[in-house]
């Protein structure tokens, strides 16, 4: 764990995970975690070997705590499997959970780059760097709640329009049918009978 001594403005931490050896048997992560530290605004870097376990996420928040955190980077996995952890636990923190980005150096690096150490490990910098750059400008985000009303309007009262409705109404909704000509059942109104079984098209 580093610290430049900033104390006003941004503060920004990184994280970076080995992921077992996922992205540590890729990736130098120490390496990046060093070049992290030489990143401007970014006052502390810290590697983990699984950043997403309840040990990483701890020294997420105690991070920032002890460094006035303003905003956070984690360099791990991908976005759809662990953004909502990273954002609950900077939440736990008390920073707001918008104000935190991530680097995919598993999906987008390490599993993509198995026999190149050393440009694995370059461009593993450059996704850093660039999570970084977007941190510098991200901004506090509150979630909406939306009441919803539970009605539904189906235009078209053919078989699809007219199996939709009872569906919806058979889960409890209010359903307004709208069809344009005098009569519901479309084409097959129009039929007398149908294939294979010759059955009564109504």
């Amino acid at each position: 764990m580093s610290s430049n001594g900033k104390e006003d403005g941004l503060r920004i931490g990184v994280f970076v995970c080995d992921c077992g050896l996922n992205i540590a048997g890729t990736v130098d992560t120490a390496d990046v975690t060093e070049f992290a530290q030489t990143l401007d605004d970014v006052v502390c870097a810290v590697r983990n070997k699984y950043t997403c376990a309840d040990p990483g996420q701890n020294e997420i928040k105690h991070a920032i705590k002890e460094h006035r955190l303003n905003r956070v980077v984690v360099a791990s996995c991908t976005p759809l499997q662990h953004e909502p952890t990273f954002r609950a636990c900077v939440a736990e923190a008390g920073l707001n959970p918008y104000l935190m980005e991530m680097a995919n150096l598993r999906e987008h690096c390490s599993w993509v780059h198995p026999n190149d150490w050393t440009g694995a490990t370059a461009k593993a910098k450059d996704l850093v760097a660039s999570a970084v750059a977007r941190a510098r400008f991200l901004q506090p985000q509150e979630e909406l709640t939306v009441p919803v009303t539970q009605r539904a309007l189906v235009i078209g009262g053919g078989i699809a329009g007219m199996e939709a409705a009872l569906e919806l109404g058979a889960q409890g909704h209010q359903v307004t049918l709208v069809e344009r000509e005098a009569s519901i059942g479309g084409i097959m109104a129009q039929l007398d009978k149908t294939y294979p079984t010759m059955d009564c098209s109504i």
